[in-house]
């Protein structure tokens, strides 16, 4: 239970900063700015990490949680407890936000501003190496451990940075699911559902190819 309780707060946080500065942002005019929604993000990601880490290894998204479980680094059995933590944590985020700006319509969805097709092979792309980071620092040695908040928490800001103005840079179905079912504009959210999972199962094989030997 405590780990379900840690990634419900986990992502229940990673949605309420992110999206949001996204609404804030929206309310004030272009206050916080693009480059502001993407370090907000990169931050709370960071954050819930070194906050949640030890307790559930502060997954904070289905698509990572799914990609941890087929290459046989999570128990398969926590899964959908897992999920469900995740995706409740992120509806309550996105009602608070829903009561606290009643008037934003949008909520911090994900969009494509392009074609659907351009936005999927971004988002496809953009988990497959957040992914392979995750791998990397979550697995690696102690010493990449340490810095696995700050490696994790960059490389979100930095693809949200270049990739969100086209795609949004979800890389997280509950990021997107949450905000586009209060909102009701759920026309694009199969891609954020779905390319995510993609990527991240993707960077399995690469992963354990490019990897050095035990």
């Amino acid at each position: 239970m405590r780990k379900y309780i840690a990634e419900l707060l986990g992502t229940y946080a990673l949605v309420f900063a992110g999206t949001g500065a996204i609404i804030i942002n929206q309310e004030t005019n272009g206050t916080i700015t693009h480059m502001g929604i993407a370090i907000t993000f990169g931050l709370v990601v960071m954050s819930m990490i070194y906050t949640f880490g030890n307790i559930s290894g502060a997954h904070l998204n289905p698509a990572v949680s799914i990609a941890f479980t087929m290459a046989k680094r999570f128990p398969a059995k926590l899964l959908v407890l897992y999920i469900g933590s995740q995706l409740i944590g992120a509806l309550l985020a996105s009602l608070t936000l829903k009561f606290l700006f009643p008037h934003n319509s949008m909520l911090g969805s994900t969009m494509p501003s392009g074609s659907d097709m351009q936005s999927f092979i971004l988002e496809v792309i953009l988990t497959f190496f957040l992914m392979l980071v995750i791998f990397n620092v979550a697995h690696g040695s102690k010493e990449q451990g340490m810095f696995a908040g700050i490696a994790i928490g960059a490389v979100v800001a930095l693809e949200a940075l270049f990739a969100g103005p086209v795609c949004g840079a979800s890389m997280n179905p509950a990021r997107s699911f949450s905000p586009a079912i209060v909102s009701g504009h759920m026309n694009s959210l199969w891609i954020y559902l779905v390319a995510p999972i993609i990527g991240a199962v993707m960077a399995i094989p690469v992963f354990n190819f490019i990897k050095e030997p035990s």
